[in-house]
């Protein structure tokens, strides 16, 4: 969005930079769709009342796994990418101890066929929740776009002239606020605050919560291994406040000798924001850092997360990552990706791999193979594209919301 971006290259005026080679955030979408304004309002009802009622499906089907007593929580982050979406749960549906888990779908956009997704889950309790400040619900309007909002390339100058209403805001680079890239940071976060604060069946909830998106694919021992990797945190380093399934890095060579080693490593964002998992303890100190969340320059959720690490956080953050990745990136072209999407091939390829590798699945025991020197990361470049007073106001708003 500004300032130079990962490559050294100058900045594009009218893109953000690319910041990293397989990026995990939802796509932003160039028009959601847009609904008549009394339909605008029906839906933001809708959205609150499910957000309020907060109805698990298939919670008969589990009756000894009610939701509640779910040990692990997983949270998808859900834009619009239906196919990537189905190759997730496809990959869930293989995943064995899967009816342990309770699924939480949580979304940006109302989509009938995001919905029938979601209602062919018959493998695990399932709890959609709706981001209730989207931009299909805004659409002309903040956090939407107002048509009164300054024009993002116009000029702090210009701005003030125009009378536009966020003239006094633009960003470190001197661009205005584009709703399409705001809307990431804003969900992760208010869905990170609903999910630990507000989902009645979580409230006793003592085990990991696993952050994934919808274009993440999961190995078929995910839940068997995030269990171990968990029980060696409490054993080996407590102090190991993420735990992550794994890295974009692509594995080279077969997993035998591999599959059951773990590595020890100072947490970075661009390596390990990727089916990240972490307990309350750590949620509780994070929520603390809200402001600095939430007025952090940058529209990106998770370099924020690294300047958290160092700037407001106790300490920075420690991770496990088992050697041989369990999850998998099925969408090289989300935010920051021009290149078209061609899911099913990637998941094709992920299969292949972990099909010709099954024997090393599911390992008995992990053990901590690497343990590398740790020092706090600072990003190494701001992005931008969070400089308007409104988004941060909006954002530190969540903790007294509903």
């Amino acid at each position: 969005r500004g300032g130079t971006g990962t490559t050294g290259e100058p900045p594009r005026v009218s893109e953000p930079p690319p910041r990293r080679p397989a990026a995990n955030a939802s796509a932003a979408s160039p028009a959601p769709p847009l609904l008549a304004e009394n339909g605008t309002l029906s839906y933001r009802s809708l959205v609150y009342r499910l957000n309020f009622d907060q109805p698990v499906r298939n919670a008969g089907r589990f009756p000894a796994r009610s939701a509640a007593a779910a040990d692990v929580v997983l949270v998808v982050q859900v834009h619009d990418r239906a196919e990537h979406l189905r190759l997730l749960l496809e990959s869930l549906r293989r995943a064995a101890g899967v009816e342990n888990v309770l699924l939480v779908l949580s979304h940006d956009l109302w989509a009938e066929e995001l919905n029938r997704l979601a209602a062919r889950v018959d493998f695990c309790p399932v709890l959609q929740v709706f981001f209730p400040f989207s931009i299909q619900l805004y659409p002309h309007e903040f956090p939407g776009h107002d048509p009164r909002d300054c024009p993002r390339d116009v000029g702090k100058a210009a701005a003030l002239r125009l009378g536009c209403i966020n003239a006094e805001y633009p960003d470190s680079f001197g661009h205005y606020r584009e709703a399409r890239f705001s809307q990431t940071k804003h969900h992760w976060w208010w869905k990170l605050h609903f999910v630990w604060e507000r989902v009645r069946a979580l409230r006793e909830h003592a085990g990991p919560v696993l952050f994934l998106e919808e274009d993440h694919y999961l190995a078929p021992d995910f839940y068997h291994v995030l269990k171990k990797l968990w029980a060696l945190r409490e054993r080996e380093c407590p102090e190991c406040q993420i735990v992550s399934l794994g890295t974009y890095s692509p594995v080279r060579g077969g997993f035998a000798g591999r599959a059951d080693k773990v590595e020890m490593k100072t947490w970075k964002s661009t390596e390990h924001n990727m089916g990240m998992a972490f307990g309350r303890d750590t949620y509780q100190k994070l929520i603390e850092c809200t402001d600095a969340f939430c007025t952090y320059d940058d529209y990106n959720w998770d370099w924020t997360l690294q300047h958290l690490t160092v700037s407001c956080l106790p300490k920075f953050w420690k991770v496990l990552v088992p050697e041989i990745p369990r999850i998998f990136h099925t969408g090289d072209c989300g935010m920051h990706h021009k290149k078209s999407c061609r899911p099913s091939t990637q998941s094709a390829k992920i299969d292949s791999l972990l099909n010709s590798n099954q024997q090393y699945l599911f390992p008995e025991t992990m053990s901590v193979s690497k343990r590398y020197s740790m020092a706090p990361l600072s990003p190494h470049v701001k992005n931008g594209g969070w400089g308007d007073i409104r988004d941060h106001e909006l954002c530190k708003s969540y903790r007294r919301l509903q």
